[in-house]
């Protein structure tokens, strides 16, 4: 398996997050973009300020991994007009994908009108812009029964305004990766979890996120359906992948 593909390798840390100058951050950054010419990889997740700085990098380096970014990271709260904007912006810059962070919050609530307003205008936004838009349901916020609520939620509003033509510009997603759960329980995403939004999202596509670290449980995501791994750890899964053909021969 080309793992590689479908990785979506992450680095969405501030400076201020890492501790670090923001010229530190962009070295990271720039780490992060080196690996991708090395490796391969589907996409890098950065944040919007970084988008112009990955797309001049790449394109010096004449390779085409996609660049993308987060809308509403991580906590989901923001309005509807301001999501959009910030969307707007990341377009301009050039990111080719934008991952959305629902706003789970009040979707537990009951307010699904506003669930709604965010799934038809953000994704009418990137579909009409040629992006590929995926929408984050943050798994560790919700219980069994909503996770597959809200996926089935997100597929019929897809269906409804868009037609299966817009499948595989459309993904649900797991996880920011960064909610605190309590007890020390998984925040991200796990094969139970995935199970839920595949049986309740297919045929849109799929990202698990969250805690995904090495090839083994990759490789196990992909083969019960999911399409894309959003990870920090792209490097350890394909170096693992490397060391796991160099032992069969």
């Amino acid at each position: 398996m080309k793992i590689n593909q479908y990785l979506d390798a992450t680095y969405l840390k501030t400076s201020l997050q890492a501790g670090i100058s923001e010229e530190e951050n962009l070295i990271n950054v720039e780490i992060l973009l080196k690996e991708a010419v090395h490796f391969g990889y589907k996409l890098v997740m950065i944040r919007p300020k970084y988008v112009p700085f990955a797309k001049q990098f790449l394109k010096n380096n004449h390779y085409k991994t996609l660049v993308g970014t987060v809308i509403g990271f991580h906590e989901g709260n923001d309005s509807l007009a301001t999501k959009l904007e910030e969307a707007k912006s990341a377009i301009k810059l050039g990111a080719d994908e934008l991952d959305f962070v629902i706003n789970f919050e009040e979707y537990k609530k009951g307010n699904l009108n506003l669930i709604k307003n965010e799934v038809l205008e953000g994704s009418k936004l990137c579909l009409e812009n040629g992006k590929v838009v995926k929408w984050i349901i943050e798994v560790a916020a919700l219980k069994d029964d909503e996770i597959a609520a809200i996926s089935k939620f997100i597929k019929e509003i897809i269906f409804e305004n868009f037609g299966s033509e817009a499948t595989q510009k459309v993904f649900v997603k797991s996880s920011t990766g960064l909610y605190k759960t309590e007890n020390n329980l998984p925040n991200g995403a796990t094969f139970e979890t995935m199970k839920l939004i595949i049986e309740n999202a297919k045929p849109l596509q799929i990202k698990a996120a969250g805690g995904i670290r090495d090839y083994v449980t990759a490789v196990k995501m992909i083969e019960i359906g999911v399409d894309r791994i959003g990870t920090s750890s792209s490097k350890e899964i394909c170096t693992n992948e490397l060391s796991s053909k160099n032992s069969n021969y």
